[in-house]
């Protein structure tokens, strides 16, 4: 297979990289790549300057935003951001509940949110873990009974990512308690955070962050019209969402920029007569981790280029195996060039290396999220390997 750009495609990949690098802020840029936390209003900025451009919802339908690109142009896309360190669309909006608007929504959802959601004027949540209810999703107890024009939702909601600055939640409830299957049972609703009964307290995370939140729901009335499609049919909806979701968590482009990074701080790190770079030892770590990069690289472009119709590619359980062992590895390189100062928390340490240790904590959830790591070794086992 070859996998050699085109001369179009250079030209489109070289289009994008000057954008990237002078449309959006480099001040956000900077701190993206640094791994620092942005603020809502930075992805805010971000994504509108995106969707001006027509550049921040490419695998929609063209009518509501989307590009007539090739698979080949839309990895550039995703690979060429992510060398520029800006900070991508909002997953929620534009691989989750976006797409499913799209597919599923009446017209009057689609006329009322796709816009105001491709442009990041609504931020939305994720509605859909419970606390008894994480891999086995389909046990899910959230009920929403109809009540004349409305839906009354009562439940519980957890690991809910950046609830603290969402406008809308799309919410997974039970309609149908009786039904013979409990994936039959369920719905898709839509709702504002600040509807009254909704309450949401966070979750202090490993790394000391507050990235996730329970959402209690308490006789929360939801107009009829915010169910998304037919009522019942929402785990239908919620299989096309979590396919979405799955796209792009290898983040190649990305470990390639922290990998420099980690060269550049390793170069800055005083080891006896030289730094820590010069150290044959740790020269041949960084060696493996760049020639795994770019082998996975490799992979992520033979899925592109051989992509048809937008049906799955197994393949793609190797990058998200892979690709979320390599990003591991390098927030581990991080702590270890660090030394002691990855667990200072005042002093002359350098901000990078105080933050080191909460960036490696907080990458442990890489390997569970869009489908663990295990689930992925056995669909590898079954599908590619035949075993």
């Amino acid at each position: 297979m070859q996998l050699a750009f085109t001369e179009d495609e250079l030209a489109f990949r070289d289009e994008l990289r000057a954008f990237f690098r002078s449309a959006i802020p480099a001040d956000i840029r900077r701190r993206n790549r640094h791994m620092h936390e942005l603020s809502k209003a930075d992805y805010v900025t971000t994504q509108r300057i995106l969707n001006d451009a027509g550049l921040a919802v490419p695998n929609w339908p063209i009518e509501w935003g989307g590009r007539d690109w090739s698979d080949v142009q839309r990895h550039l896309w995703h690979h060429e951001m992510q060398l520029a360190s800006v900070p991508e669309p909002l997953t929620f909006n534009t691989n989750m509940i976006g797409p499913v608007l799209a597919e599923f929504g009446s017209p009057e959802l689609k006329e009322r949110f796709l816009p105001a959601t491709a442009n990041l004027d609504i931020w939305w949540c994720q509605g859909f873990s419970e606390p008894d209810a994480g891999s086995d999703l389909a046990s899910l107890r959230t009920v929403a009974v109809r009540d004349g024009d409305e839906y009354v939702v009562n439940g519980q909601k957890t690991w809910t990512t950046a609830a603290q600055s969402a406008d809308w939640m799309f919410c997974l409830v039970r309609t149908d308690p009786t039904a013979p299957k409990k994936q039959a049972g369920i719905s898709m609703l839509l709702f504002p955070m600040d509807t009254p009964g909704v309450t949401v307290r966070p979750i202090e995370l490993i790394d000391g962050g507050f990235e996730v939140n329970e959402v209690f729901l308490e006789n929360v009335r939801v107009p009829a019209t915010h169910l998304v499609g037919q009522e019942n049919h929402g785990w239908t909806y919620a299989k096309f969402l979590l396919g979405n979701e799955r796209t792009g968590i290898a983040a190649v482009g990305q470990t390639k920029v922290r990998l420099e990074l980690a060269k550049e701080y390793a170069a800055q790190t005083a080891l006896g007569d030289g730094t820590l770079l010069d150290d044959a030892a740790f020269a041949a770590r960084i060696a493996d981790l760049d020639n795994e990069l770019l082998a996975l690289e490799q992979v992520q472009l033979r899925v592109a280029a051989s992509s048809s119709a937008g049906a799955a590619n197994p393949v793609s359980s190797i990058l998200k195996l892979r690709g979320t062992e390599l990003q591991q590895a390098v927030t581990e390189l991080f702590v270890d060039i660090a030394g002691p100062a990855a667990v200072a928390r005042v002093g002359e340490t350098e901000d990078w290396a105080r933050r080191s240790t909460a960036a490696y904590l907080n990458y442990r959830k890489t390997s569970i999220y869009g489908g663990s790591n295990e689930v992925q070794r056995t669909i590898i086992a079954s599908t590619i390997l035949g075993l």
